[in-house]
């Protein structure tokens, strides 16, 4: 395929990505982030085009989420909401091969931010409501579309802003489908596509040591910083022990057997590690981690600060979430104070019924030879909020993807792509989804 395609070349999806990815929602966390607004009134106006009445919300200056109802077929069933995130984590342009803010298209592929994490999925969603509509037909049940600001922040002013002030557009759903999940990998040459059915917890927590401030040249034993680096560097290398949860535990008897490898006899790690790129995120399932990822401290070279502050990423099975918790403390010592910054629950749910079901035949009519399998996501989703509502979340953005890509070190990475056909495959397997569940 030539470097560039013309504009008549690209599919409606792929423009729609595009778009938005030319729209900077970066978020820096905290409260911190470029405007949502203009990326969400782009969506709205797309929603308008196809004969919707969308709402915007804004829960601060900017920082908007777009809501809209699609009435189905079929009233009586319990709705579904398919929701995406506009907002991104921010980029280095020094480290990227191509402007990650100019939707660049090249070698059959999209790249910027965003191509994966997940204004691709946004596009997908959009098209593939707009060729029910367009053709006249209904989603099988009522779809809300939601397109939420915050994700990347934990959502305090997106999905779980709207789940806390307008739970009322959320009435009568169900079930709920996002993103980090529908998308293939390779396992010994058998294509397998991952559902995701769960979500570690999540717990943004800030570490914080005490000492006295002096001179720099003093000989001095009451060092914050010194008393700081020895608590991250013992959390840092603490090895978590591996546990299996249902869902990890029948994700890796299904992993076995496509390796032929008897189940019970299976080393779940070392199934993992076989996957090679497509076992990044499966690994980090099946045990906690605790990533310290922000040090700070002092203002000046020859002043001993009186305090010292690290950011951890704690990420732990959705049973384990208080233990971990109370095992930390142990690691650091009580010397050392433990705030947290942000805290969320874990998700887990059965790899069965209708709306799996569902899922699983829209992907084998485009893909017949597909293997389906579920997986426990070591991150996070908005579907976080949305449990919060009774609603059941899953991660299904479909994509067909070439068995050497590493998809899942994209995520939040550098030279974020996702190939043009791969989103095309993702909108007619949505579209199947929503005429069919």
């Amino acid at each position: 395929m030539s470097i560039e395609m013309t504009e008549l070349e690209l599919s409606e999806t792929a423009r729609i990505a595009r778009d938005l990815i030319r729209f900077d929602t970066s978020n820096r966390g905290g409260g911190d982030a470029n405007p949502e607004r203009p990326a969400a009134d782009y969506v709205a106006d797309y929603l308008r085009s196809i004969g919707l009445d969308p709402e915007i919300y804004e829960s601060a200056p900017g920082r908007a989420s777009v809501v809209a109802r699609v009435a189905g077929a079929d009233p009586t069933l319990p709705a579904l909401v398919l929701h995406g995130h506009l907002d991104v984590v921010p980029a280095d342009p020094a480290n990227w091969s191509v402007d990650p803010f100019a939707g660049v298209i090249k070698d059959g592929m999209l790249w910027g931010r965003g191509a994966v994490d997940m204004k691709n999925m946004d596009a997908m969603i959009l098209t593939a409501m707009a060729e029910l509509l367009r053709a006249g037909e209904r989603p099988r049940r009522d779809t809300i579309l939601a397109f939420f600001a915050d994700e990347e922040n934990g959502g305090p002013f997106g999905a779980r802003y709207l789940v806390d002030h307008h739970p009322e557009l959320f009435a009568g759903a169900a079930t709920a489908i996002s993103e980090v999940g529908g998308y293939s990998i390779d396992v010994d040459g058998t294509r397998a596509y991952l559902i995701q059915t769960g979500e570690k917890s999540l717990d943004w927590i800030r570490l914080r040591a005490r000492g006295t401030a002096a001179h720099g040249s003093r000989v001095w034993q009451d060092n914050a910083v010194t008393r700081l680096a020895e608590a991250i560097a013992a959390l840092g290398r603490h090895e978590w022990p591996l546990r299996l949860c249902d869902t990890t535990r029948e994700l890796i008897g299904e992993l076995a057997r496509i390796l032929g490898v008897e189940p019970a006899e299976a080393d779940a790690e070392e199934i993992v590690l076989r996957l090679g790129k497509g076992g990044g995120f499966i690994q980090a399932s099946l045990r906690t981690t605790s990533n310290p990822t922000v040090l700070t401290a002092g203002y000046k070279h020859n002043v001993i600060p009186d305090t010292a502050e690290a950011l951890v990423d704690v990420r732990a099975l959705p049973a384990d979430q208080v233990d971990v918790l109370e095992e930390i403390r142990a690691i650091v010592g009580d010397d050392i104070e433990i705030e947290s910054v942000h805290s969320d629950i874990g998700l887990e749910v059965p790899f069965a019924g209708e709306l799996v079901d569902a899922m699983v035949a829209s992907l084998r009519r485009e893909d017949p030879e597909a293997r389906v399998l579920p997986y426990l996501l070591s991150g996070g989703t908005d579907n976080k909020s949305l449990a919060r509502l009774g609603i059941t979340g899953y991660g299904f953005a479909p994509l067909r993807l070439p068995p050497d890509l590493d998809f899942p070190g994209m995520f939040h990475g550098v030279d974020e792509r996702v190939p043009l056909d791969a989103l095309d495959f993702g909108h007619r397997v949505l579209a199947d989804l929503l005429r069919t569940y």
